[in-house]
């Protein structure tokens, strides 16, 4: 059965930290498809993040690259399994050099969810949300 993936890419200013970064929250990389300018993140079997030098980003577009840390280009927000799950990995982002983005988000039993900032300033929400409340 065919599953679609999502390939999310991100300019980056210092590609080696950013793949320590990303590493250190427990993503693997993928070296078939990383090199020199790029990096492959592999968040799960769907979602890959694929790192790159703002100059090997900017062959991919005509428009302006948005300076991260100081605009937003946009919200990328990854499931977790639980609240801990949550925790855990914006705690991670936040030791491993990223920054805490915004208040927890607490909506008791139904919901829970945390943000942070990347080394660059991406934007990142980790949500939980209880299953049993999600409609089929």
């Amino acid at each position: 059965m065919y599953q679609q993936m999502i390939f999310v890419n991100l300019a980056v200013n210092d590609l080696e930290a950013s793949k320590k970064f990303f590493t250190e929250l427990g993503f693997a990389l993928n070296e078939q498809f990383s090199d020199d300018s790029t990096a492959s993140v592999v968040i799960s079997d769907t979602i890959v993040l694929m790192i790159m030098k703002k100059e090997r980003f900017g062959q991919f577009t005509k428009k302006q690259i948005a300076d991260s840390s100081q605009t937003v280009e946009t919200l990328l927000a990854l499931s977790a399994e639980s609240r801990e799950k949550v925790d855990e990995l914006v705690e991670k982002a936040i030791a491993s050099g990223g920054a805490p983005a915004g208040e927890t988000q607490d909506q008791g039993d139904f919901m829970y969810g945390r943000a942070f900032f990347d080394p660059d300033g991406h934007h990142f929400e980790v949500v939980w949300m209880d299953p049993s409340v999600v409609e089929d």
